[in-house]
């Protein structure tokens, strides 16, 4: 028996969940779709009520407002399924951009889902699209890490775990962390080329370009940032096989096991799938 299930999302007339991005500063950067479906819906949620009421009142549109952030979203989604439930489709907005982009929401859907209602999303306004494709860097494939970690030592493993990826990087990051991220990526990472897109969209939009070792001469910024990285220039693994680069690190010291994570790293080649290659290849030569 199969486990596969289908919905048509627009064929069939049910109460939806609708997640509707919103713009990142213009308030001109919504879709005449957004703005028609928040006029449809009997309710909205949003992450901050004070910045949504500004862009409903922007377009003079009057409908019930509530929360839903991180600190209330378990207790909110319950709001959520009994309006769904009462035949109503609701809205959900974050502060700006697409609603679960590094922001609340992922409990609230997959509740939705589980609890066999229609979730709908919309194409619209975020950060990090714009960002990369302002910032000359290679835009396919690319890798979308959102904020690091806050802790200088949890930021620099997330950073060591990422450091042999080959797609272009993109991250969110707060302006008073700025400086220290750059700091701990040049010494992570080496030094890359770098662009900074902030306050996208707005009266002062910025790129600022340049390579990490240059990170002391950004200074202080100010508004919202991304931050668009270079992606690992060094030998790919179609330059030398699996089993000379994991020969290589055991020669250098490293035990087997810690070779073949090296490579995997490396690589972004599961580690067990490493170990397979390395015991045929083995075996073979044997």
């Amino acid at each position: 028996m199969s486990l596969l299930e289908s919905k048509f999302n627009y064929q069939e007339n049910q109460p939806t969940l609708y997640l509707i991005p919103t713009p990142i500063g213009n308030l001109e950067d919504i879709t005449i779709r957004s703005l028609n479906i928040l006029k449809k819906v009997e309710v909205i949620y949003a992450e901050d009520t004070r910045v949504t009421r500004k862009l409903l009142n922007y377009y003079q549109i009057e409908k019930p407002l509530f929360s839903l952030h991180e600190y209330n979203e378990i207790v909110k989604t319950n709001e959520v399924l009994r309006h769904l439930n009462n035949g109503q489709s609701v809205g959900i907005v974050s502060d700006a951009g697409m609603p679960l982009v590094s922001d609340p929401g992922i409990f609230l859907v997959k509740s939705t889902i589980e609890a066999k209602k229609t979730v709908v999303a919309l194409p619209g306004a975020n950060a990090l699209l714009p960002a990369l494709a302002m910032s000359g860097m290679k835009t396919h494939p690319f890798v979308f890490f959102g904020f690091l970690d806050t802790k200088t030592k949890k930021r620099k493993e997330e950073l060591k775990r990422i450091e042999y990826y080959p797609e272009t990087l993109i991250f969110y990051e707060a302006i008073h962390r700025i400086n220290k991220c750059l700091k701990d990526m040049y010494e992570i990472l080496g030094n890359r080329k770098f662009v900074i897109a902030r306050e996208i969209t707005k009266k002062f939009e910025e790129i600022i370009r340049g390579t990490l070792c240059e990170y002391e001469s950004v200074g202080e910024l100010k508004g919202e940032l991304v931050i668009v990285l270079e992606g690992y220039q060094g030998s790919t693994q179609t330059e030398i096989s699996i089993v000379e680069q994991v020969d290589y690190f055991i020669a250098s010291g490293f035990k087997k096991t810690e070779a073949m994570k090296k490579v995997s790293e490396m690589t972004n080649i599961p580690k067990n799938k490493i170990y397979e290659e390395y015991l045929r290849i083995s075996i073979k030569e044997d």
